[in-house]
């Protein structure tokens, strides 16, 4: 058998022999013979391919546990823990890329010259379907808190209906801008353990999307698939990116939203309220808000059945959120119902002492 130095290996391996002799310890790679007696190591030609691997792992940030497993495993398996592992870390950069953008936009906010106030107008509806037995959705549009929660597994109802739950103690209260970051991670943080005591089963779960209103912003709260859509000026703009598998092959490019629509995997969850999650890392937007814009979030029973489109013409074409609701449900349900279908509808709108149509 073919030896070689740890100096030579190290050279042909990219490893240095100060992390060798790291693997050696945590028995990640251990040499094929130590001289007994200047304990010396000594590494075989045939490991170089597992050196090599180690080697690359560590390059993409794999934990040392990690790295273990997959070089315990088969090609096969090793590259779908590789694949796993990567589909994690880009889910996890994409929510450290919106808090960003949140933190840009927070900083950089200007408040509004003119003195008009605002306010919301809005209307929610939810509806079981045409297949599924029961209702896991919940939906809320209140004074403040705008939210959509579609529930999943046996205990699905009451995870949707707890974190919802835990957003509505904001309705009450004035909310300054100032403070939104910090009042949306602990709405988060208190849904989070609501559903956990709701639905603590591992498999029970929910999304949640949800806004907040301060008068002249909605802060923007995003865990899953439901979806969130700003119509301005006749346009419509997906405020929200869904947190699937599905949507991670779409922005690695291994897959078309064409493809997609068909995929047998489109409703695997990346990131969930889930009754045995560790803490989730939300997506965070601040949105300014313009008298005419038209906000509409929903649960995938709409979004994955009637086209952006068609959405698009619906929320266009109804006179008041409550029209648009109704209109919305209605086109899920034309489109076969497959699964529950929420929405809520919000306008904003100079003050003129209304608040709610529908």
């Amino acid at each position: 058998m073919e030896m070689l130095t740890i100096g030579a290996f190290a050279n042909a391996c990219r490893l240095s022999p100060k992390a060798l002799r790291l693997y050696d310890e945590l028995e990640l790679l251990r040499p094929a013979r130590v001289d007994p007696e200047t304990g010396y190591r000594y590494y075989a030609v045939a490991q170089l391919e597992q050196a090599r691997l180690v080697a690359w792992l560590r390059r993409l940030g794999m934990p040392l546990a990690r790295i273990r497993r997959v070089c315990a495993l088969d090609d096969a398996s090793a590259a779908q823990e590789i694949r796993s592992y990567w589909a994690r870390v880009e889910a996890e950069t994409a929510g450290r890329r919106e808090l960003v953008a949140f933190l840009v936009n927070h900083l950089s906010y200007t408040p509004r010259k003119d003195t008009a106030m605002l306010e919301l107008r809005y209307s929610a509806l939810s509806d079981t379907g045409l297949v599924r037995p029961a209702n896991q959705d919940t939906a809320h549009a209140g004074a403040r808190v705008l939210a959509v929660a579609d529930g999943f597994g046996t205990n699905g109802a009451p995870a949707s209906t707890a974190a919802v739950e835990a957003l509505k103690s904001l309705d009450g209260e004035p909310l300054p801008g100032g403070s939104v970051l910090n009042l949306l991670e602990d709405a988060v943080r208190g849904a989070a353990r609501a559903v956990q005591d709701a639905a603590p089963g591992k498999d029970d779960g929910t999304t949640l999307t949800a806004m907040v209103w301060t008068g002249s912003q909605l802060g923007l709260v995003h865990i899953g698939d439901s979806r969130a859509y700003l119509l301005r000026d006749g346009e419509l703009f997906r405020i929200t990116h869904d947190h699937t598998m599905v949507q991670s092959m779409i922005d690695e490019g291994r897959l078309t939203p064409e493809e997609a629509v068909a995929h047998p995997q489109r409703a695997l969850l990346l990131k969930a309220l889930t009754g045995g999650a560790d803490s989730v890392v939300p997506d965070l937007r601040l949105c300014e808000a313009l008298p005419g814009d038209r906000y509409l979030l929903c649960s995938d029973g709409l979004s994955t059945v009637v086209a952006d489109e068609e959405l698009r013409r619906l929320l266009g074409s109804a006179p008041a959120p409550d029209a648009a609701v109704r209109s919305l449900v209605e086109a899920a349900i034309d489109a076969g119902g497959p699964d529950n279908v929420s929405c809520v509808v919000a306008d904003v709108v100079e003050a003129d002492g209304g608040r709610r149509l529908g």
